[in-house]
């Protein structure tokens, strides 16, 4: 469970998730077995809304690890719609890409491998949607690029934003690396202070940032 939400309301809200599918939660299973940075399945959820909402036909993914948020995104997708999910591990790349073939999926979800802020040089866009849930020290570093990239009225969705609350001061001690923490800190006030983007943050799981592009 999170640190942010009580466990009592996240049993809560898992008991009304009734959007996975038996693929998903295998995959989500396997991740958190090997301890793997995965969201959970209410964000997940929120993924499929958000894509939804947007009509997204066209996503970015920063992040893909195994594809389990991947599968939420993809999952939104209408005819003709593409997922473009960069991972910088080879092999958990090769996993995603196995995940997404036996979804049926294999078609429309493209894993590229490296560092996502050099692959992002070669991405055109515009992009519907766009879900960062890479290195968190490279948040900051990314913002620009992916606001470019993404269509006005567009979604650029963050997660990890609340840093199991240790971004909120006073709140806890920190026990984790001062680093990302710091960064995280930073991209909030970036995100919520930028011009081209109107942003709220939403405390679930480990707090996730919901900015659409102004038109």
């Amino acid at each position: 469970m999170g640190d942010i939400v009580p466990d009592a309301i996240e049993r809560y809200l898992a008991s009304l998730n009734h959007l996975a599918d038996p693929l998903i939660e295998e995959v989500g299973r396997q991740g958190r077995a090997e301890g793997l940075p995965i969201i959970d399945a209410e964000v997940g959820a929120l993924l499929r809304v958000l894509a939804t909402a947007v009509g997204a036909s066209q996503i970015l993914e920063i992040g893909t690890a195994i594809g389990y948020s991947g599968l939420w995104l993809a999952g939104a997708l209408g005819r003709g719609g593409m997922l473009l999910t960069m991972e910088a591990d080879a092999e958990r790349a090769r996993i995603a890409r196995e995940n997404f073939a036996r979804a049926g999926l294999g078609a429309v979800a493209a894993v590229m491998v490296g560092d996502a802020r050099r692959l992002l040089a070669k991405v055109s866009g515009p992009f519907d949607l766009i879900f960062q849930d890479g290195d968190k020290r490279a948040y900051t570093a990314m913002l620009d690029r992916l606001v470019a990239l993404l269509r006005p009225g567009g979604l650029l969705v963050t997660d990890n934003v609340l840093w199991g609350g240790e971004v909120v001061p006073g709140l806890r001690t920190p026990v984790r690396d001062e680093p990302t923490r710091r960064a995280i800190i930073e991209y909030n006030e970036r995100i919520t202070r930028h011009p081209d983007l109107l942003t709220a943050i939403v405390p679930l799981r480990d707090g996730v940032a919901i900015s659409v592009k102004r038109r």
